[in-house]
């Protein structure tokens, strides 16, 4: 498992580039001279590019050893985080977001594929723990680190985003073989796996399941700031809460999954999503924060869920589909920074939560109706 470890810094440096910029908004808006909506649509930006370019980017790559692509990703990673590091209009600043959002289309699904290939079918639960502990990592860790030394210059922040994406380009070059795994070369076979309803179903739930997260997610700043007051410092504790519970969370979805099977894991962290943003329609006390924050853990129970059932549904294309997935994913974290930002300015913050609690309540029924389990074995 250490080469799937050294795979997991590569999430690692992605996910804190992804979830960090949400607890920067306010210093963001300033420093560019934007609303805070306006700042969160950087989010959107970076995440509608991933949905949009990472079957494109597949398929162009699919001929290559999947390590080089990733290590070619993680090059174009670094270089857009130094460019936002370095972006004095929003205009770059977008510029450079959407180019990390290209590079991390490139590298997340092409991570995860190696992984399940070097795992081996027992242990593929565990490893898409692992590889996607990558990212609750980064929300222990980097997010709320991140978000610290982002109180004082949000510009340091992203310095070390670039440091942390350059760290793992070293860490794959040194330590994984290159693989040339199967998987389509063409865009339509990339998406072919979309004609299986299942498969769609299974990807609209992970689009809405990420809209009702994200609504609220990139907004933290404003929706948790009665309990903060504004203070950085207080929001990177709490998000580090966030983050060493989804770190726990990871771990248990894992075996859950390995043990049960797909369906009651997924449809268990839509439960616990939707309480966990219904909490915050209460007045948000410290103590109301603190429960939100450890409650986070429910939502990686639907993640890991959601990867292993894309390639069980696809087993002879579970690249594709784990491409799929990905897309679907940054598809809804794109839909819910939007939709927040939409519901901030008409109806500030309690129209953000609303709005989640809603998305989240139609994913787990949408889940329920369309989730049936399949007896199919996974192969890659």
């Amino acid at each position: 498992m250490l080469r799937i470890l050294v795979l997991a810094m590569a999430t690692f440096a992605v996910g804190t580039d992804g979830f960090v910029i949400n607890g920067l908004l306010p210093a963001v808006a300033r420093d560019l001279g934007v609303p805070v909506a306006g700042a969160g649509q950087l989010v959107a930006a970076f995440a509608l590019t991933y949905a949009v370019l990472s079957p494109v980017l597949g398929a162009l790559t699919a001929r290559f050893a999947r390590t080089r692509v990733v290590l070619g990703g993680l090059g174009v990673f670094v270089a857009s985080n130094v460019l936002t590091a370095l972006a004095t209009t929003y205009e770059v600043a977008m510029a450079s977001r959407i180019l990390a959002g290209a590079a991390a289309a490139v590298i997340t699904p092409n991570v995860v594929a190696v992984a399940v290939a070097l795992a081996g079918e027992q242990r593929r639960g565990r490893a898409l723990a692992l590889v996607m502990g990558g990212l609750s990592v980064a929300s222990a860790v980097g997010v709320p680190l991140g978000t610290w030394i982002g109180g004082t210059d949000w510009r340091l922040t992203l310095w070390l985003v670039a440091a942390v994406g350059a760290a793992a380009w070293i860490g794959i070059l040194v330590g994984v073989p290159a693989l040339v795994l199967p998987g389509p070369a063409r865009l339509r076979d990339r998406l072919a796996p979309l004609a299986d309803r299942r498969v769609l179903a299974a990807a609209l739930t992970t689009t809405l399941t990420f809209a009702a997260l994200y609504t609220t997610v990139t907004y933290v700043a404003p929706v948790l700031a009665p309990a903060t007051g504004g203070d950085a410092g207080l929001l990177a504790v709490l998000l580090a809460i966030t983050g060493i519970a989804g770190v726990a969370g990871n771990a248990v979805a894992g075996h859950l999954t390995d043990r049960r099977g797909a369906r009651p894991v997924v449809l268990g962290g839509l439960t616990g999503l939707i309480v966990l943003q219904a909490l915050l329609l209460l007045p948000v006390s410290m103590t109301v924060a603190v429960v939100w924050a450890v409650g986070g853990a429910v939502v990686w129970l639907t993640v890991v869920g959601q990867q292993h059932r894309m390639v069980t549904l696809a087993p002879q294309s579970s690249t594709a589909a784990l491409g799929i997935n990905g897309s679907a994913l940054y598809l809804g974290t794109a839909l819910g920074s939007a939709a927040g930002g939409v519901a901030l300015g008409i109806g500030g913050t309690g129209a953000v939560v609303g709005t989640a609690v809603a998305i989240a309540a139609i994913a787990a029924v949408f889940t329920a109706a369309t989730f049936r389990p399949s007896p199919a074995k996974v192969t890659v």
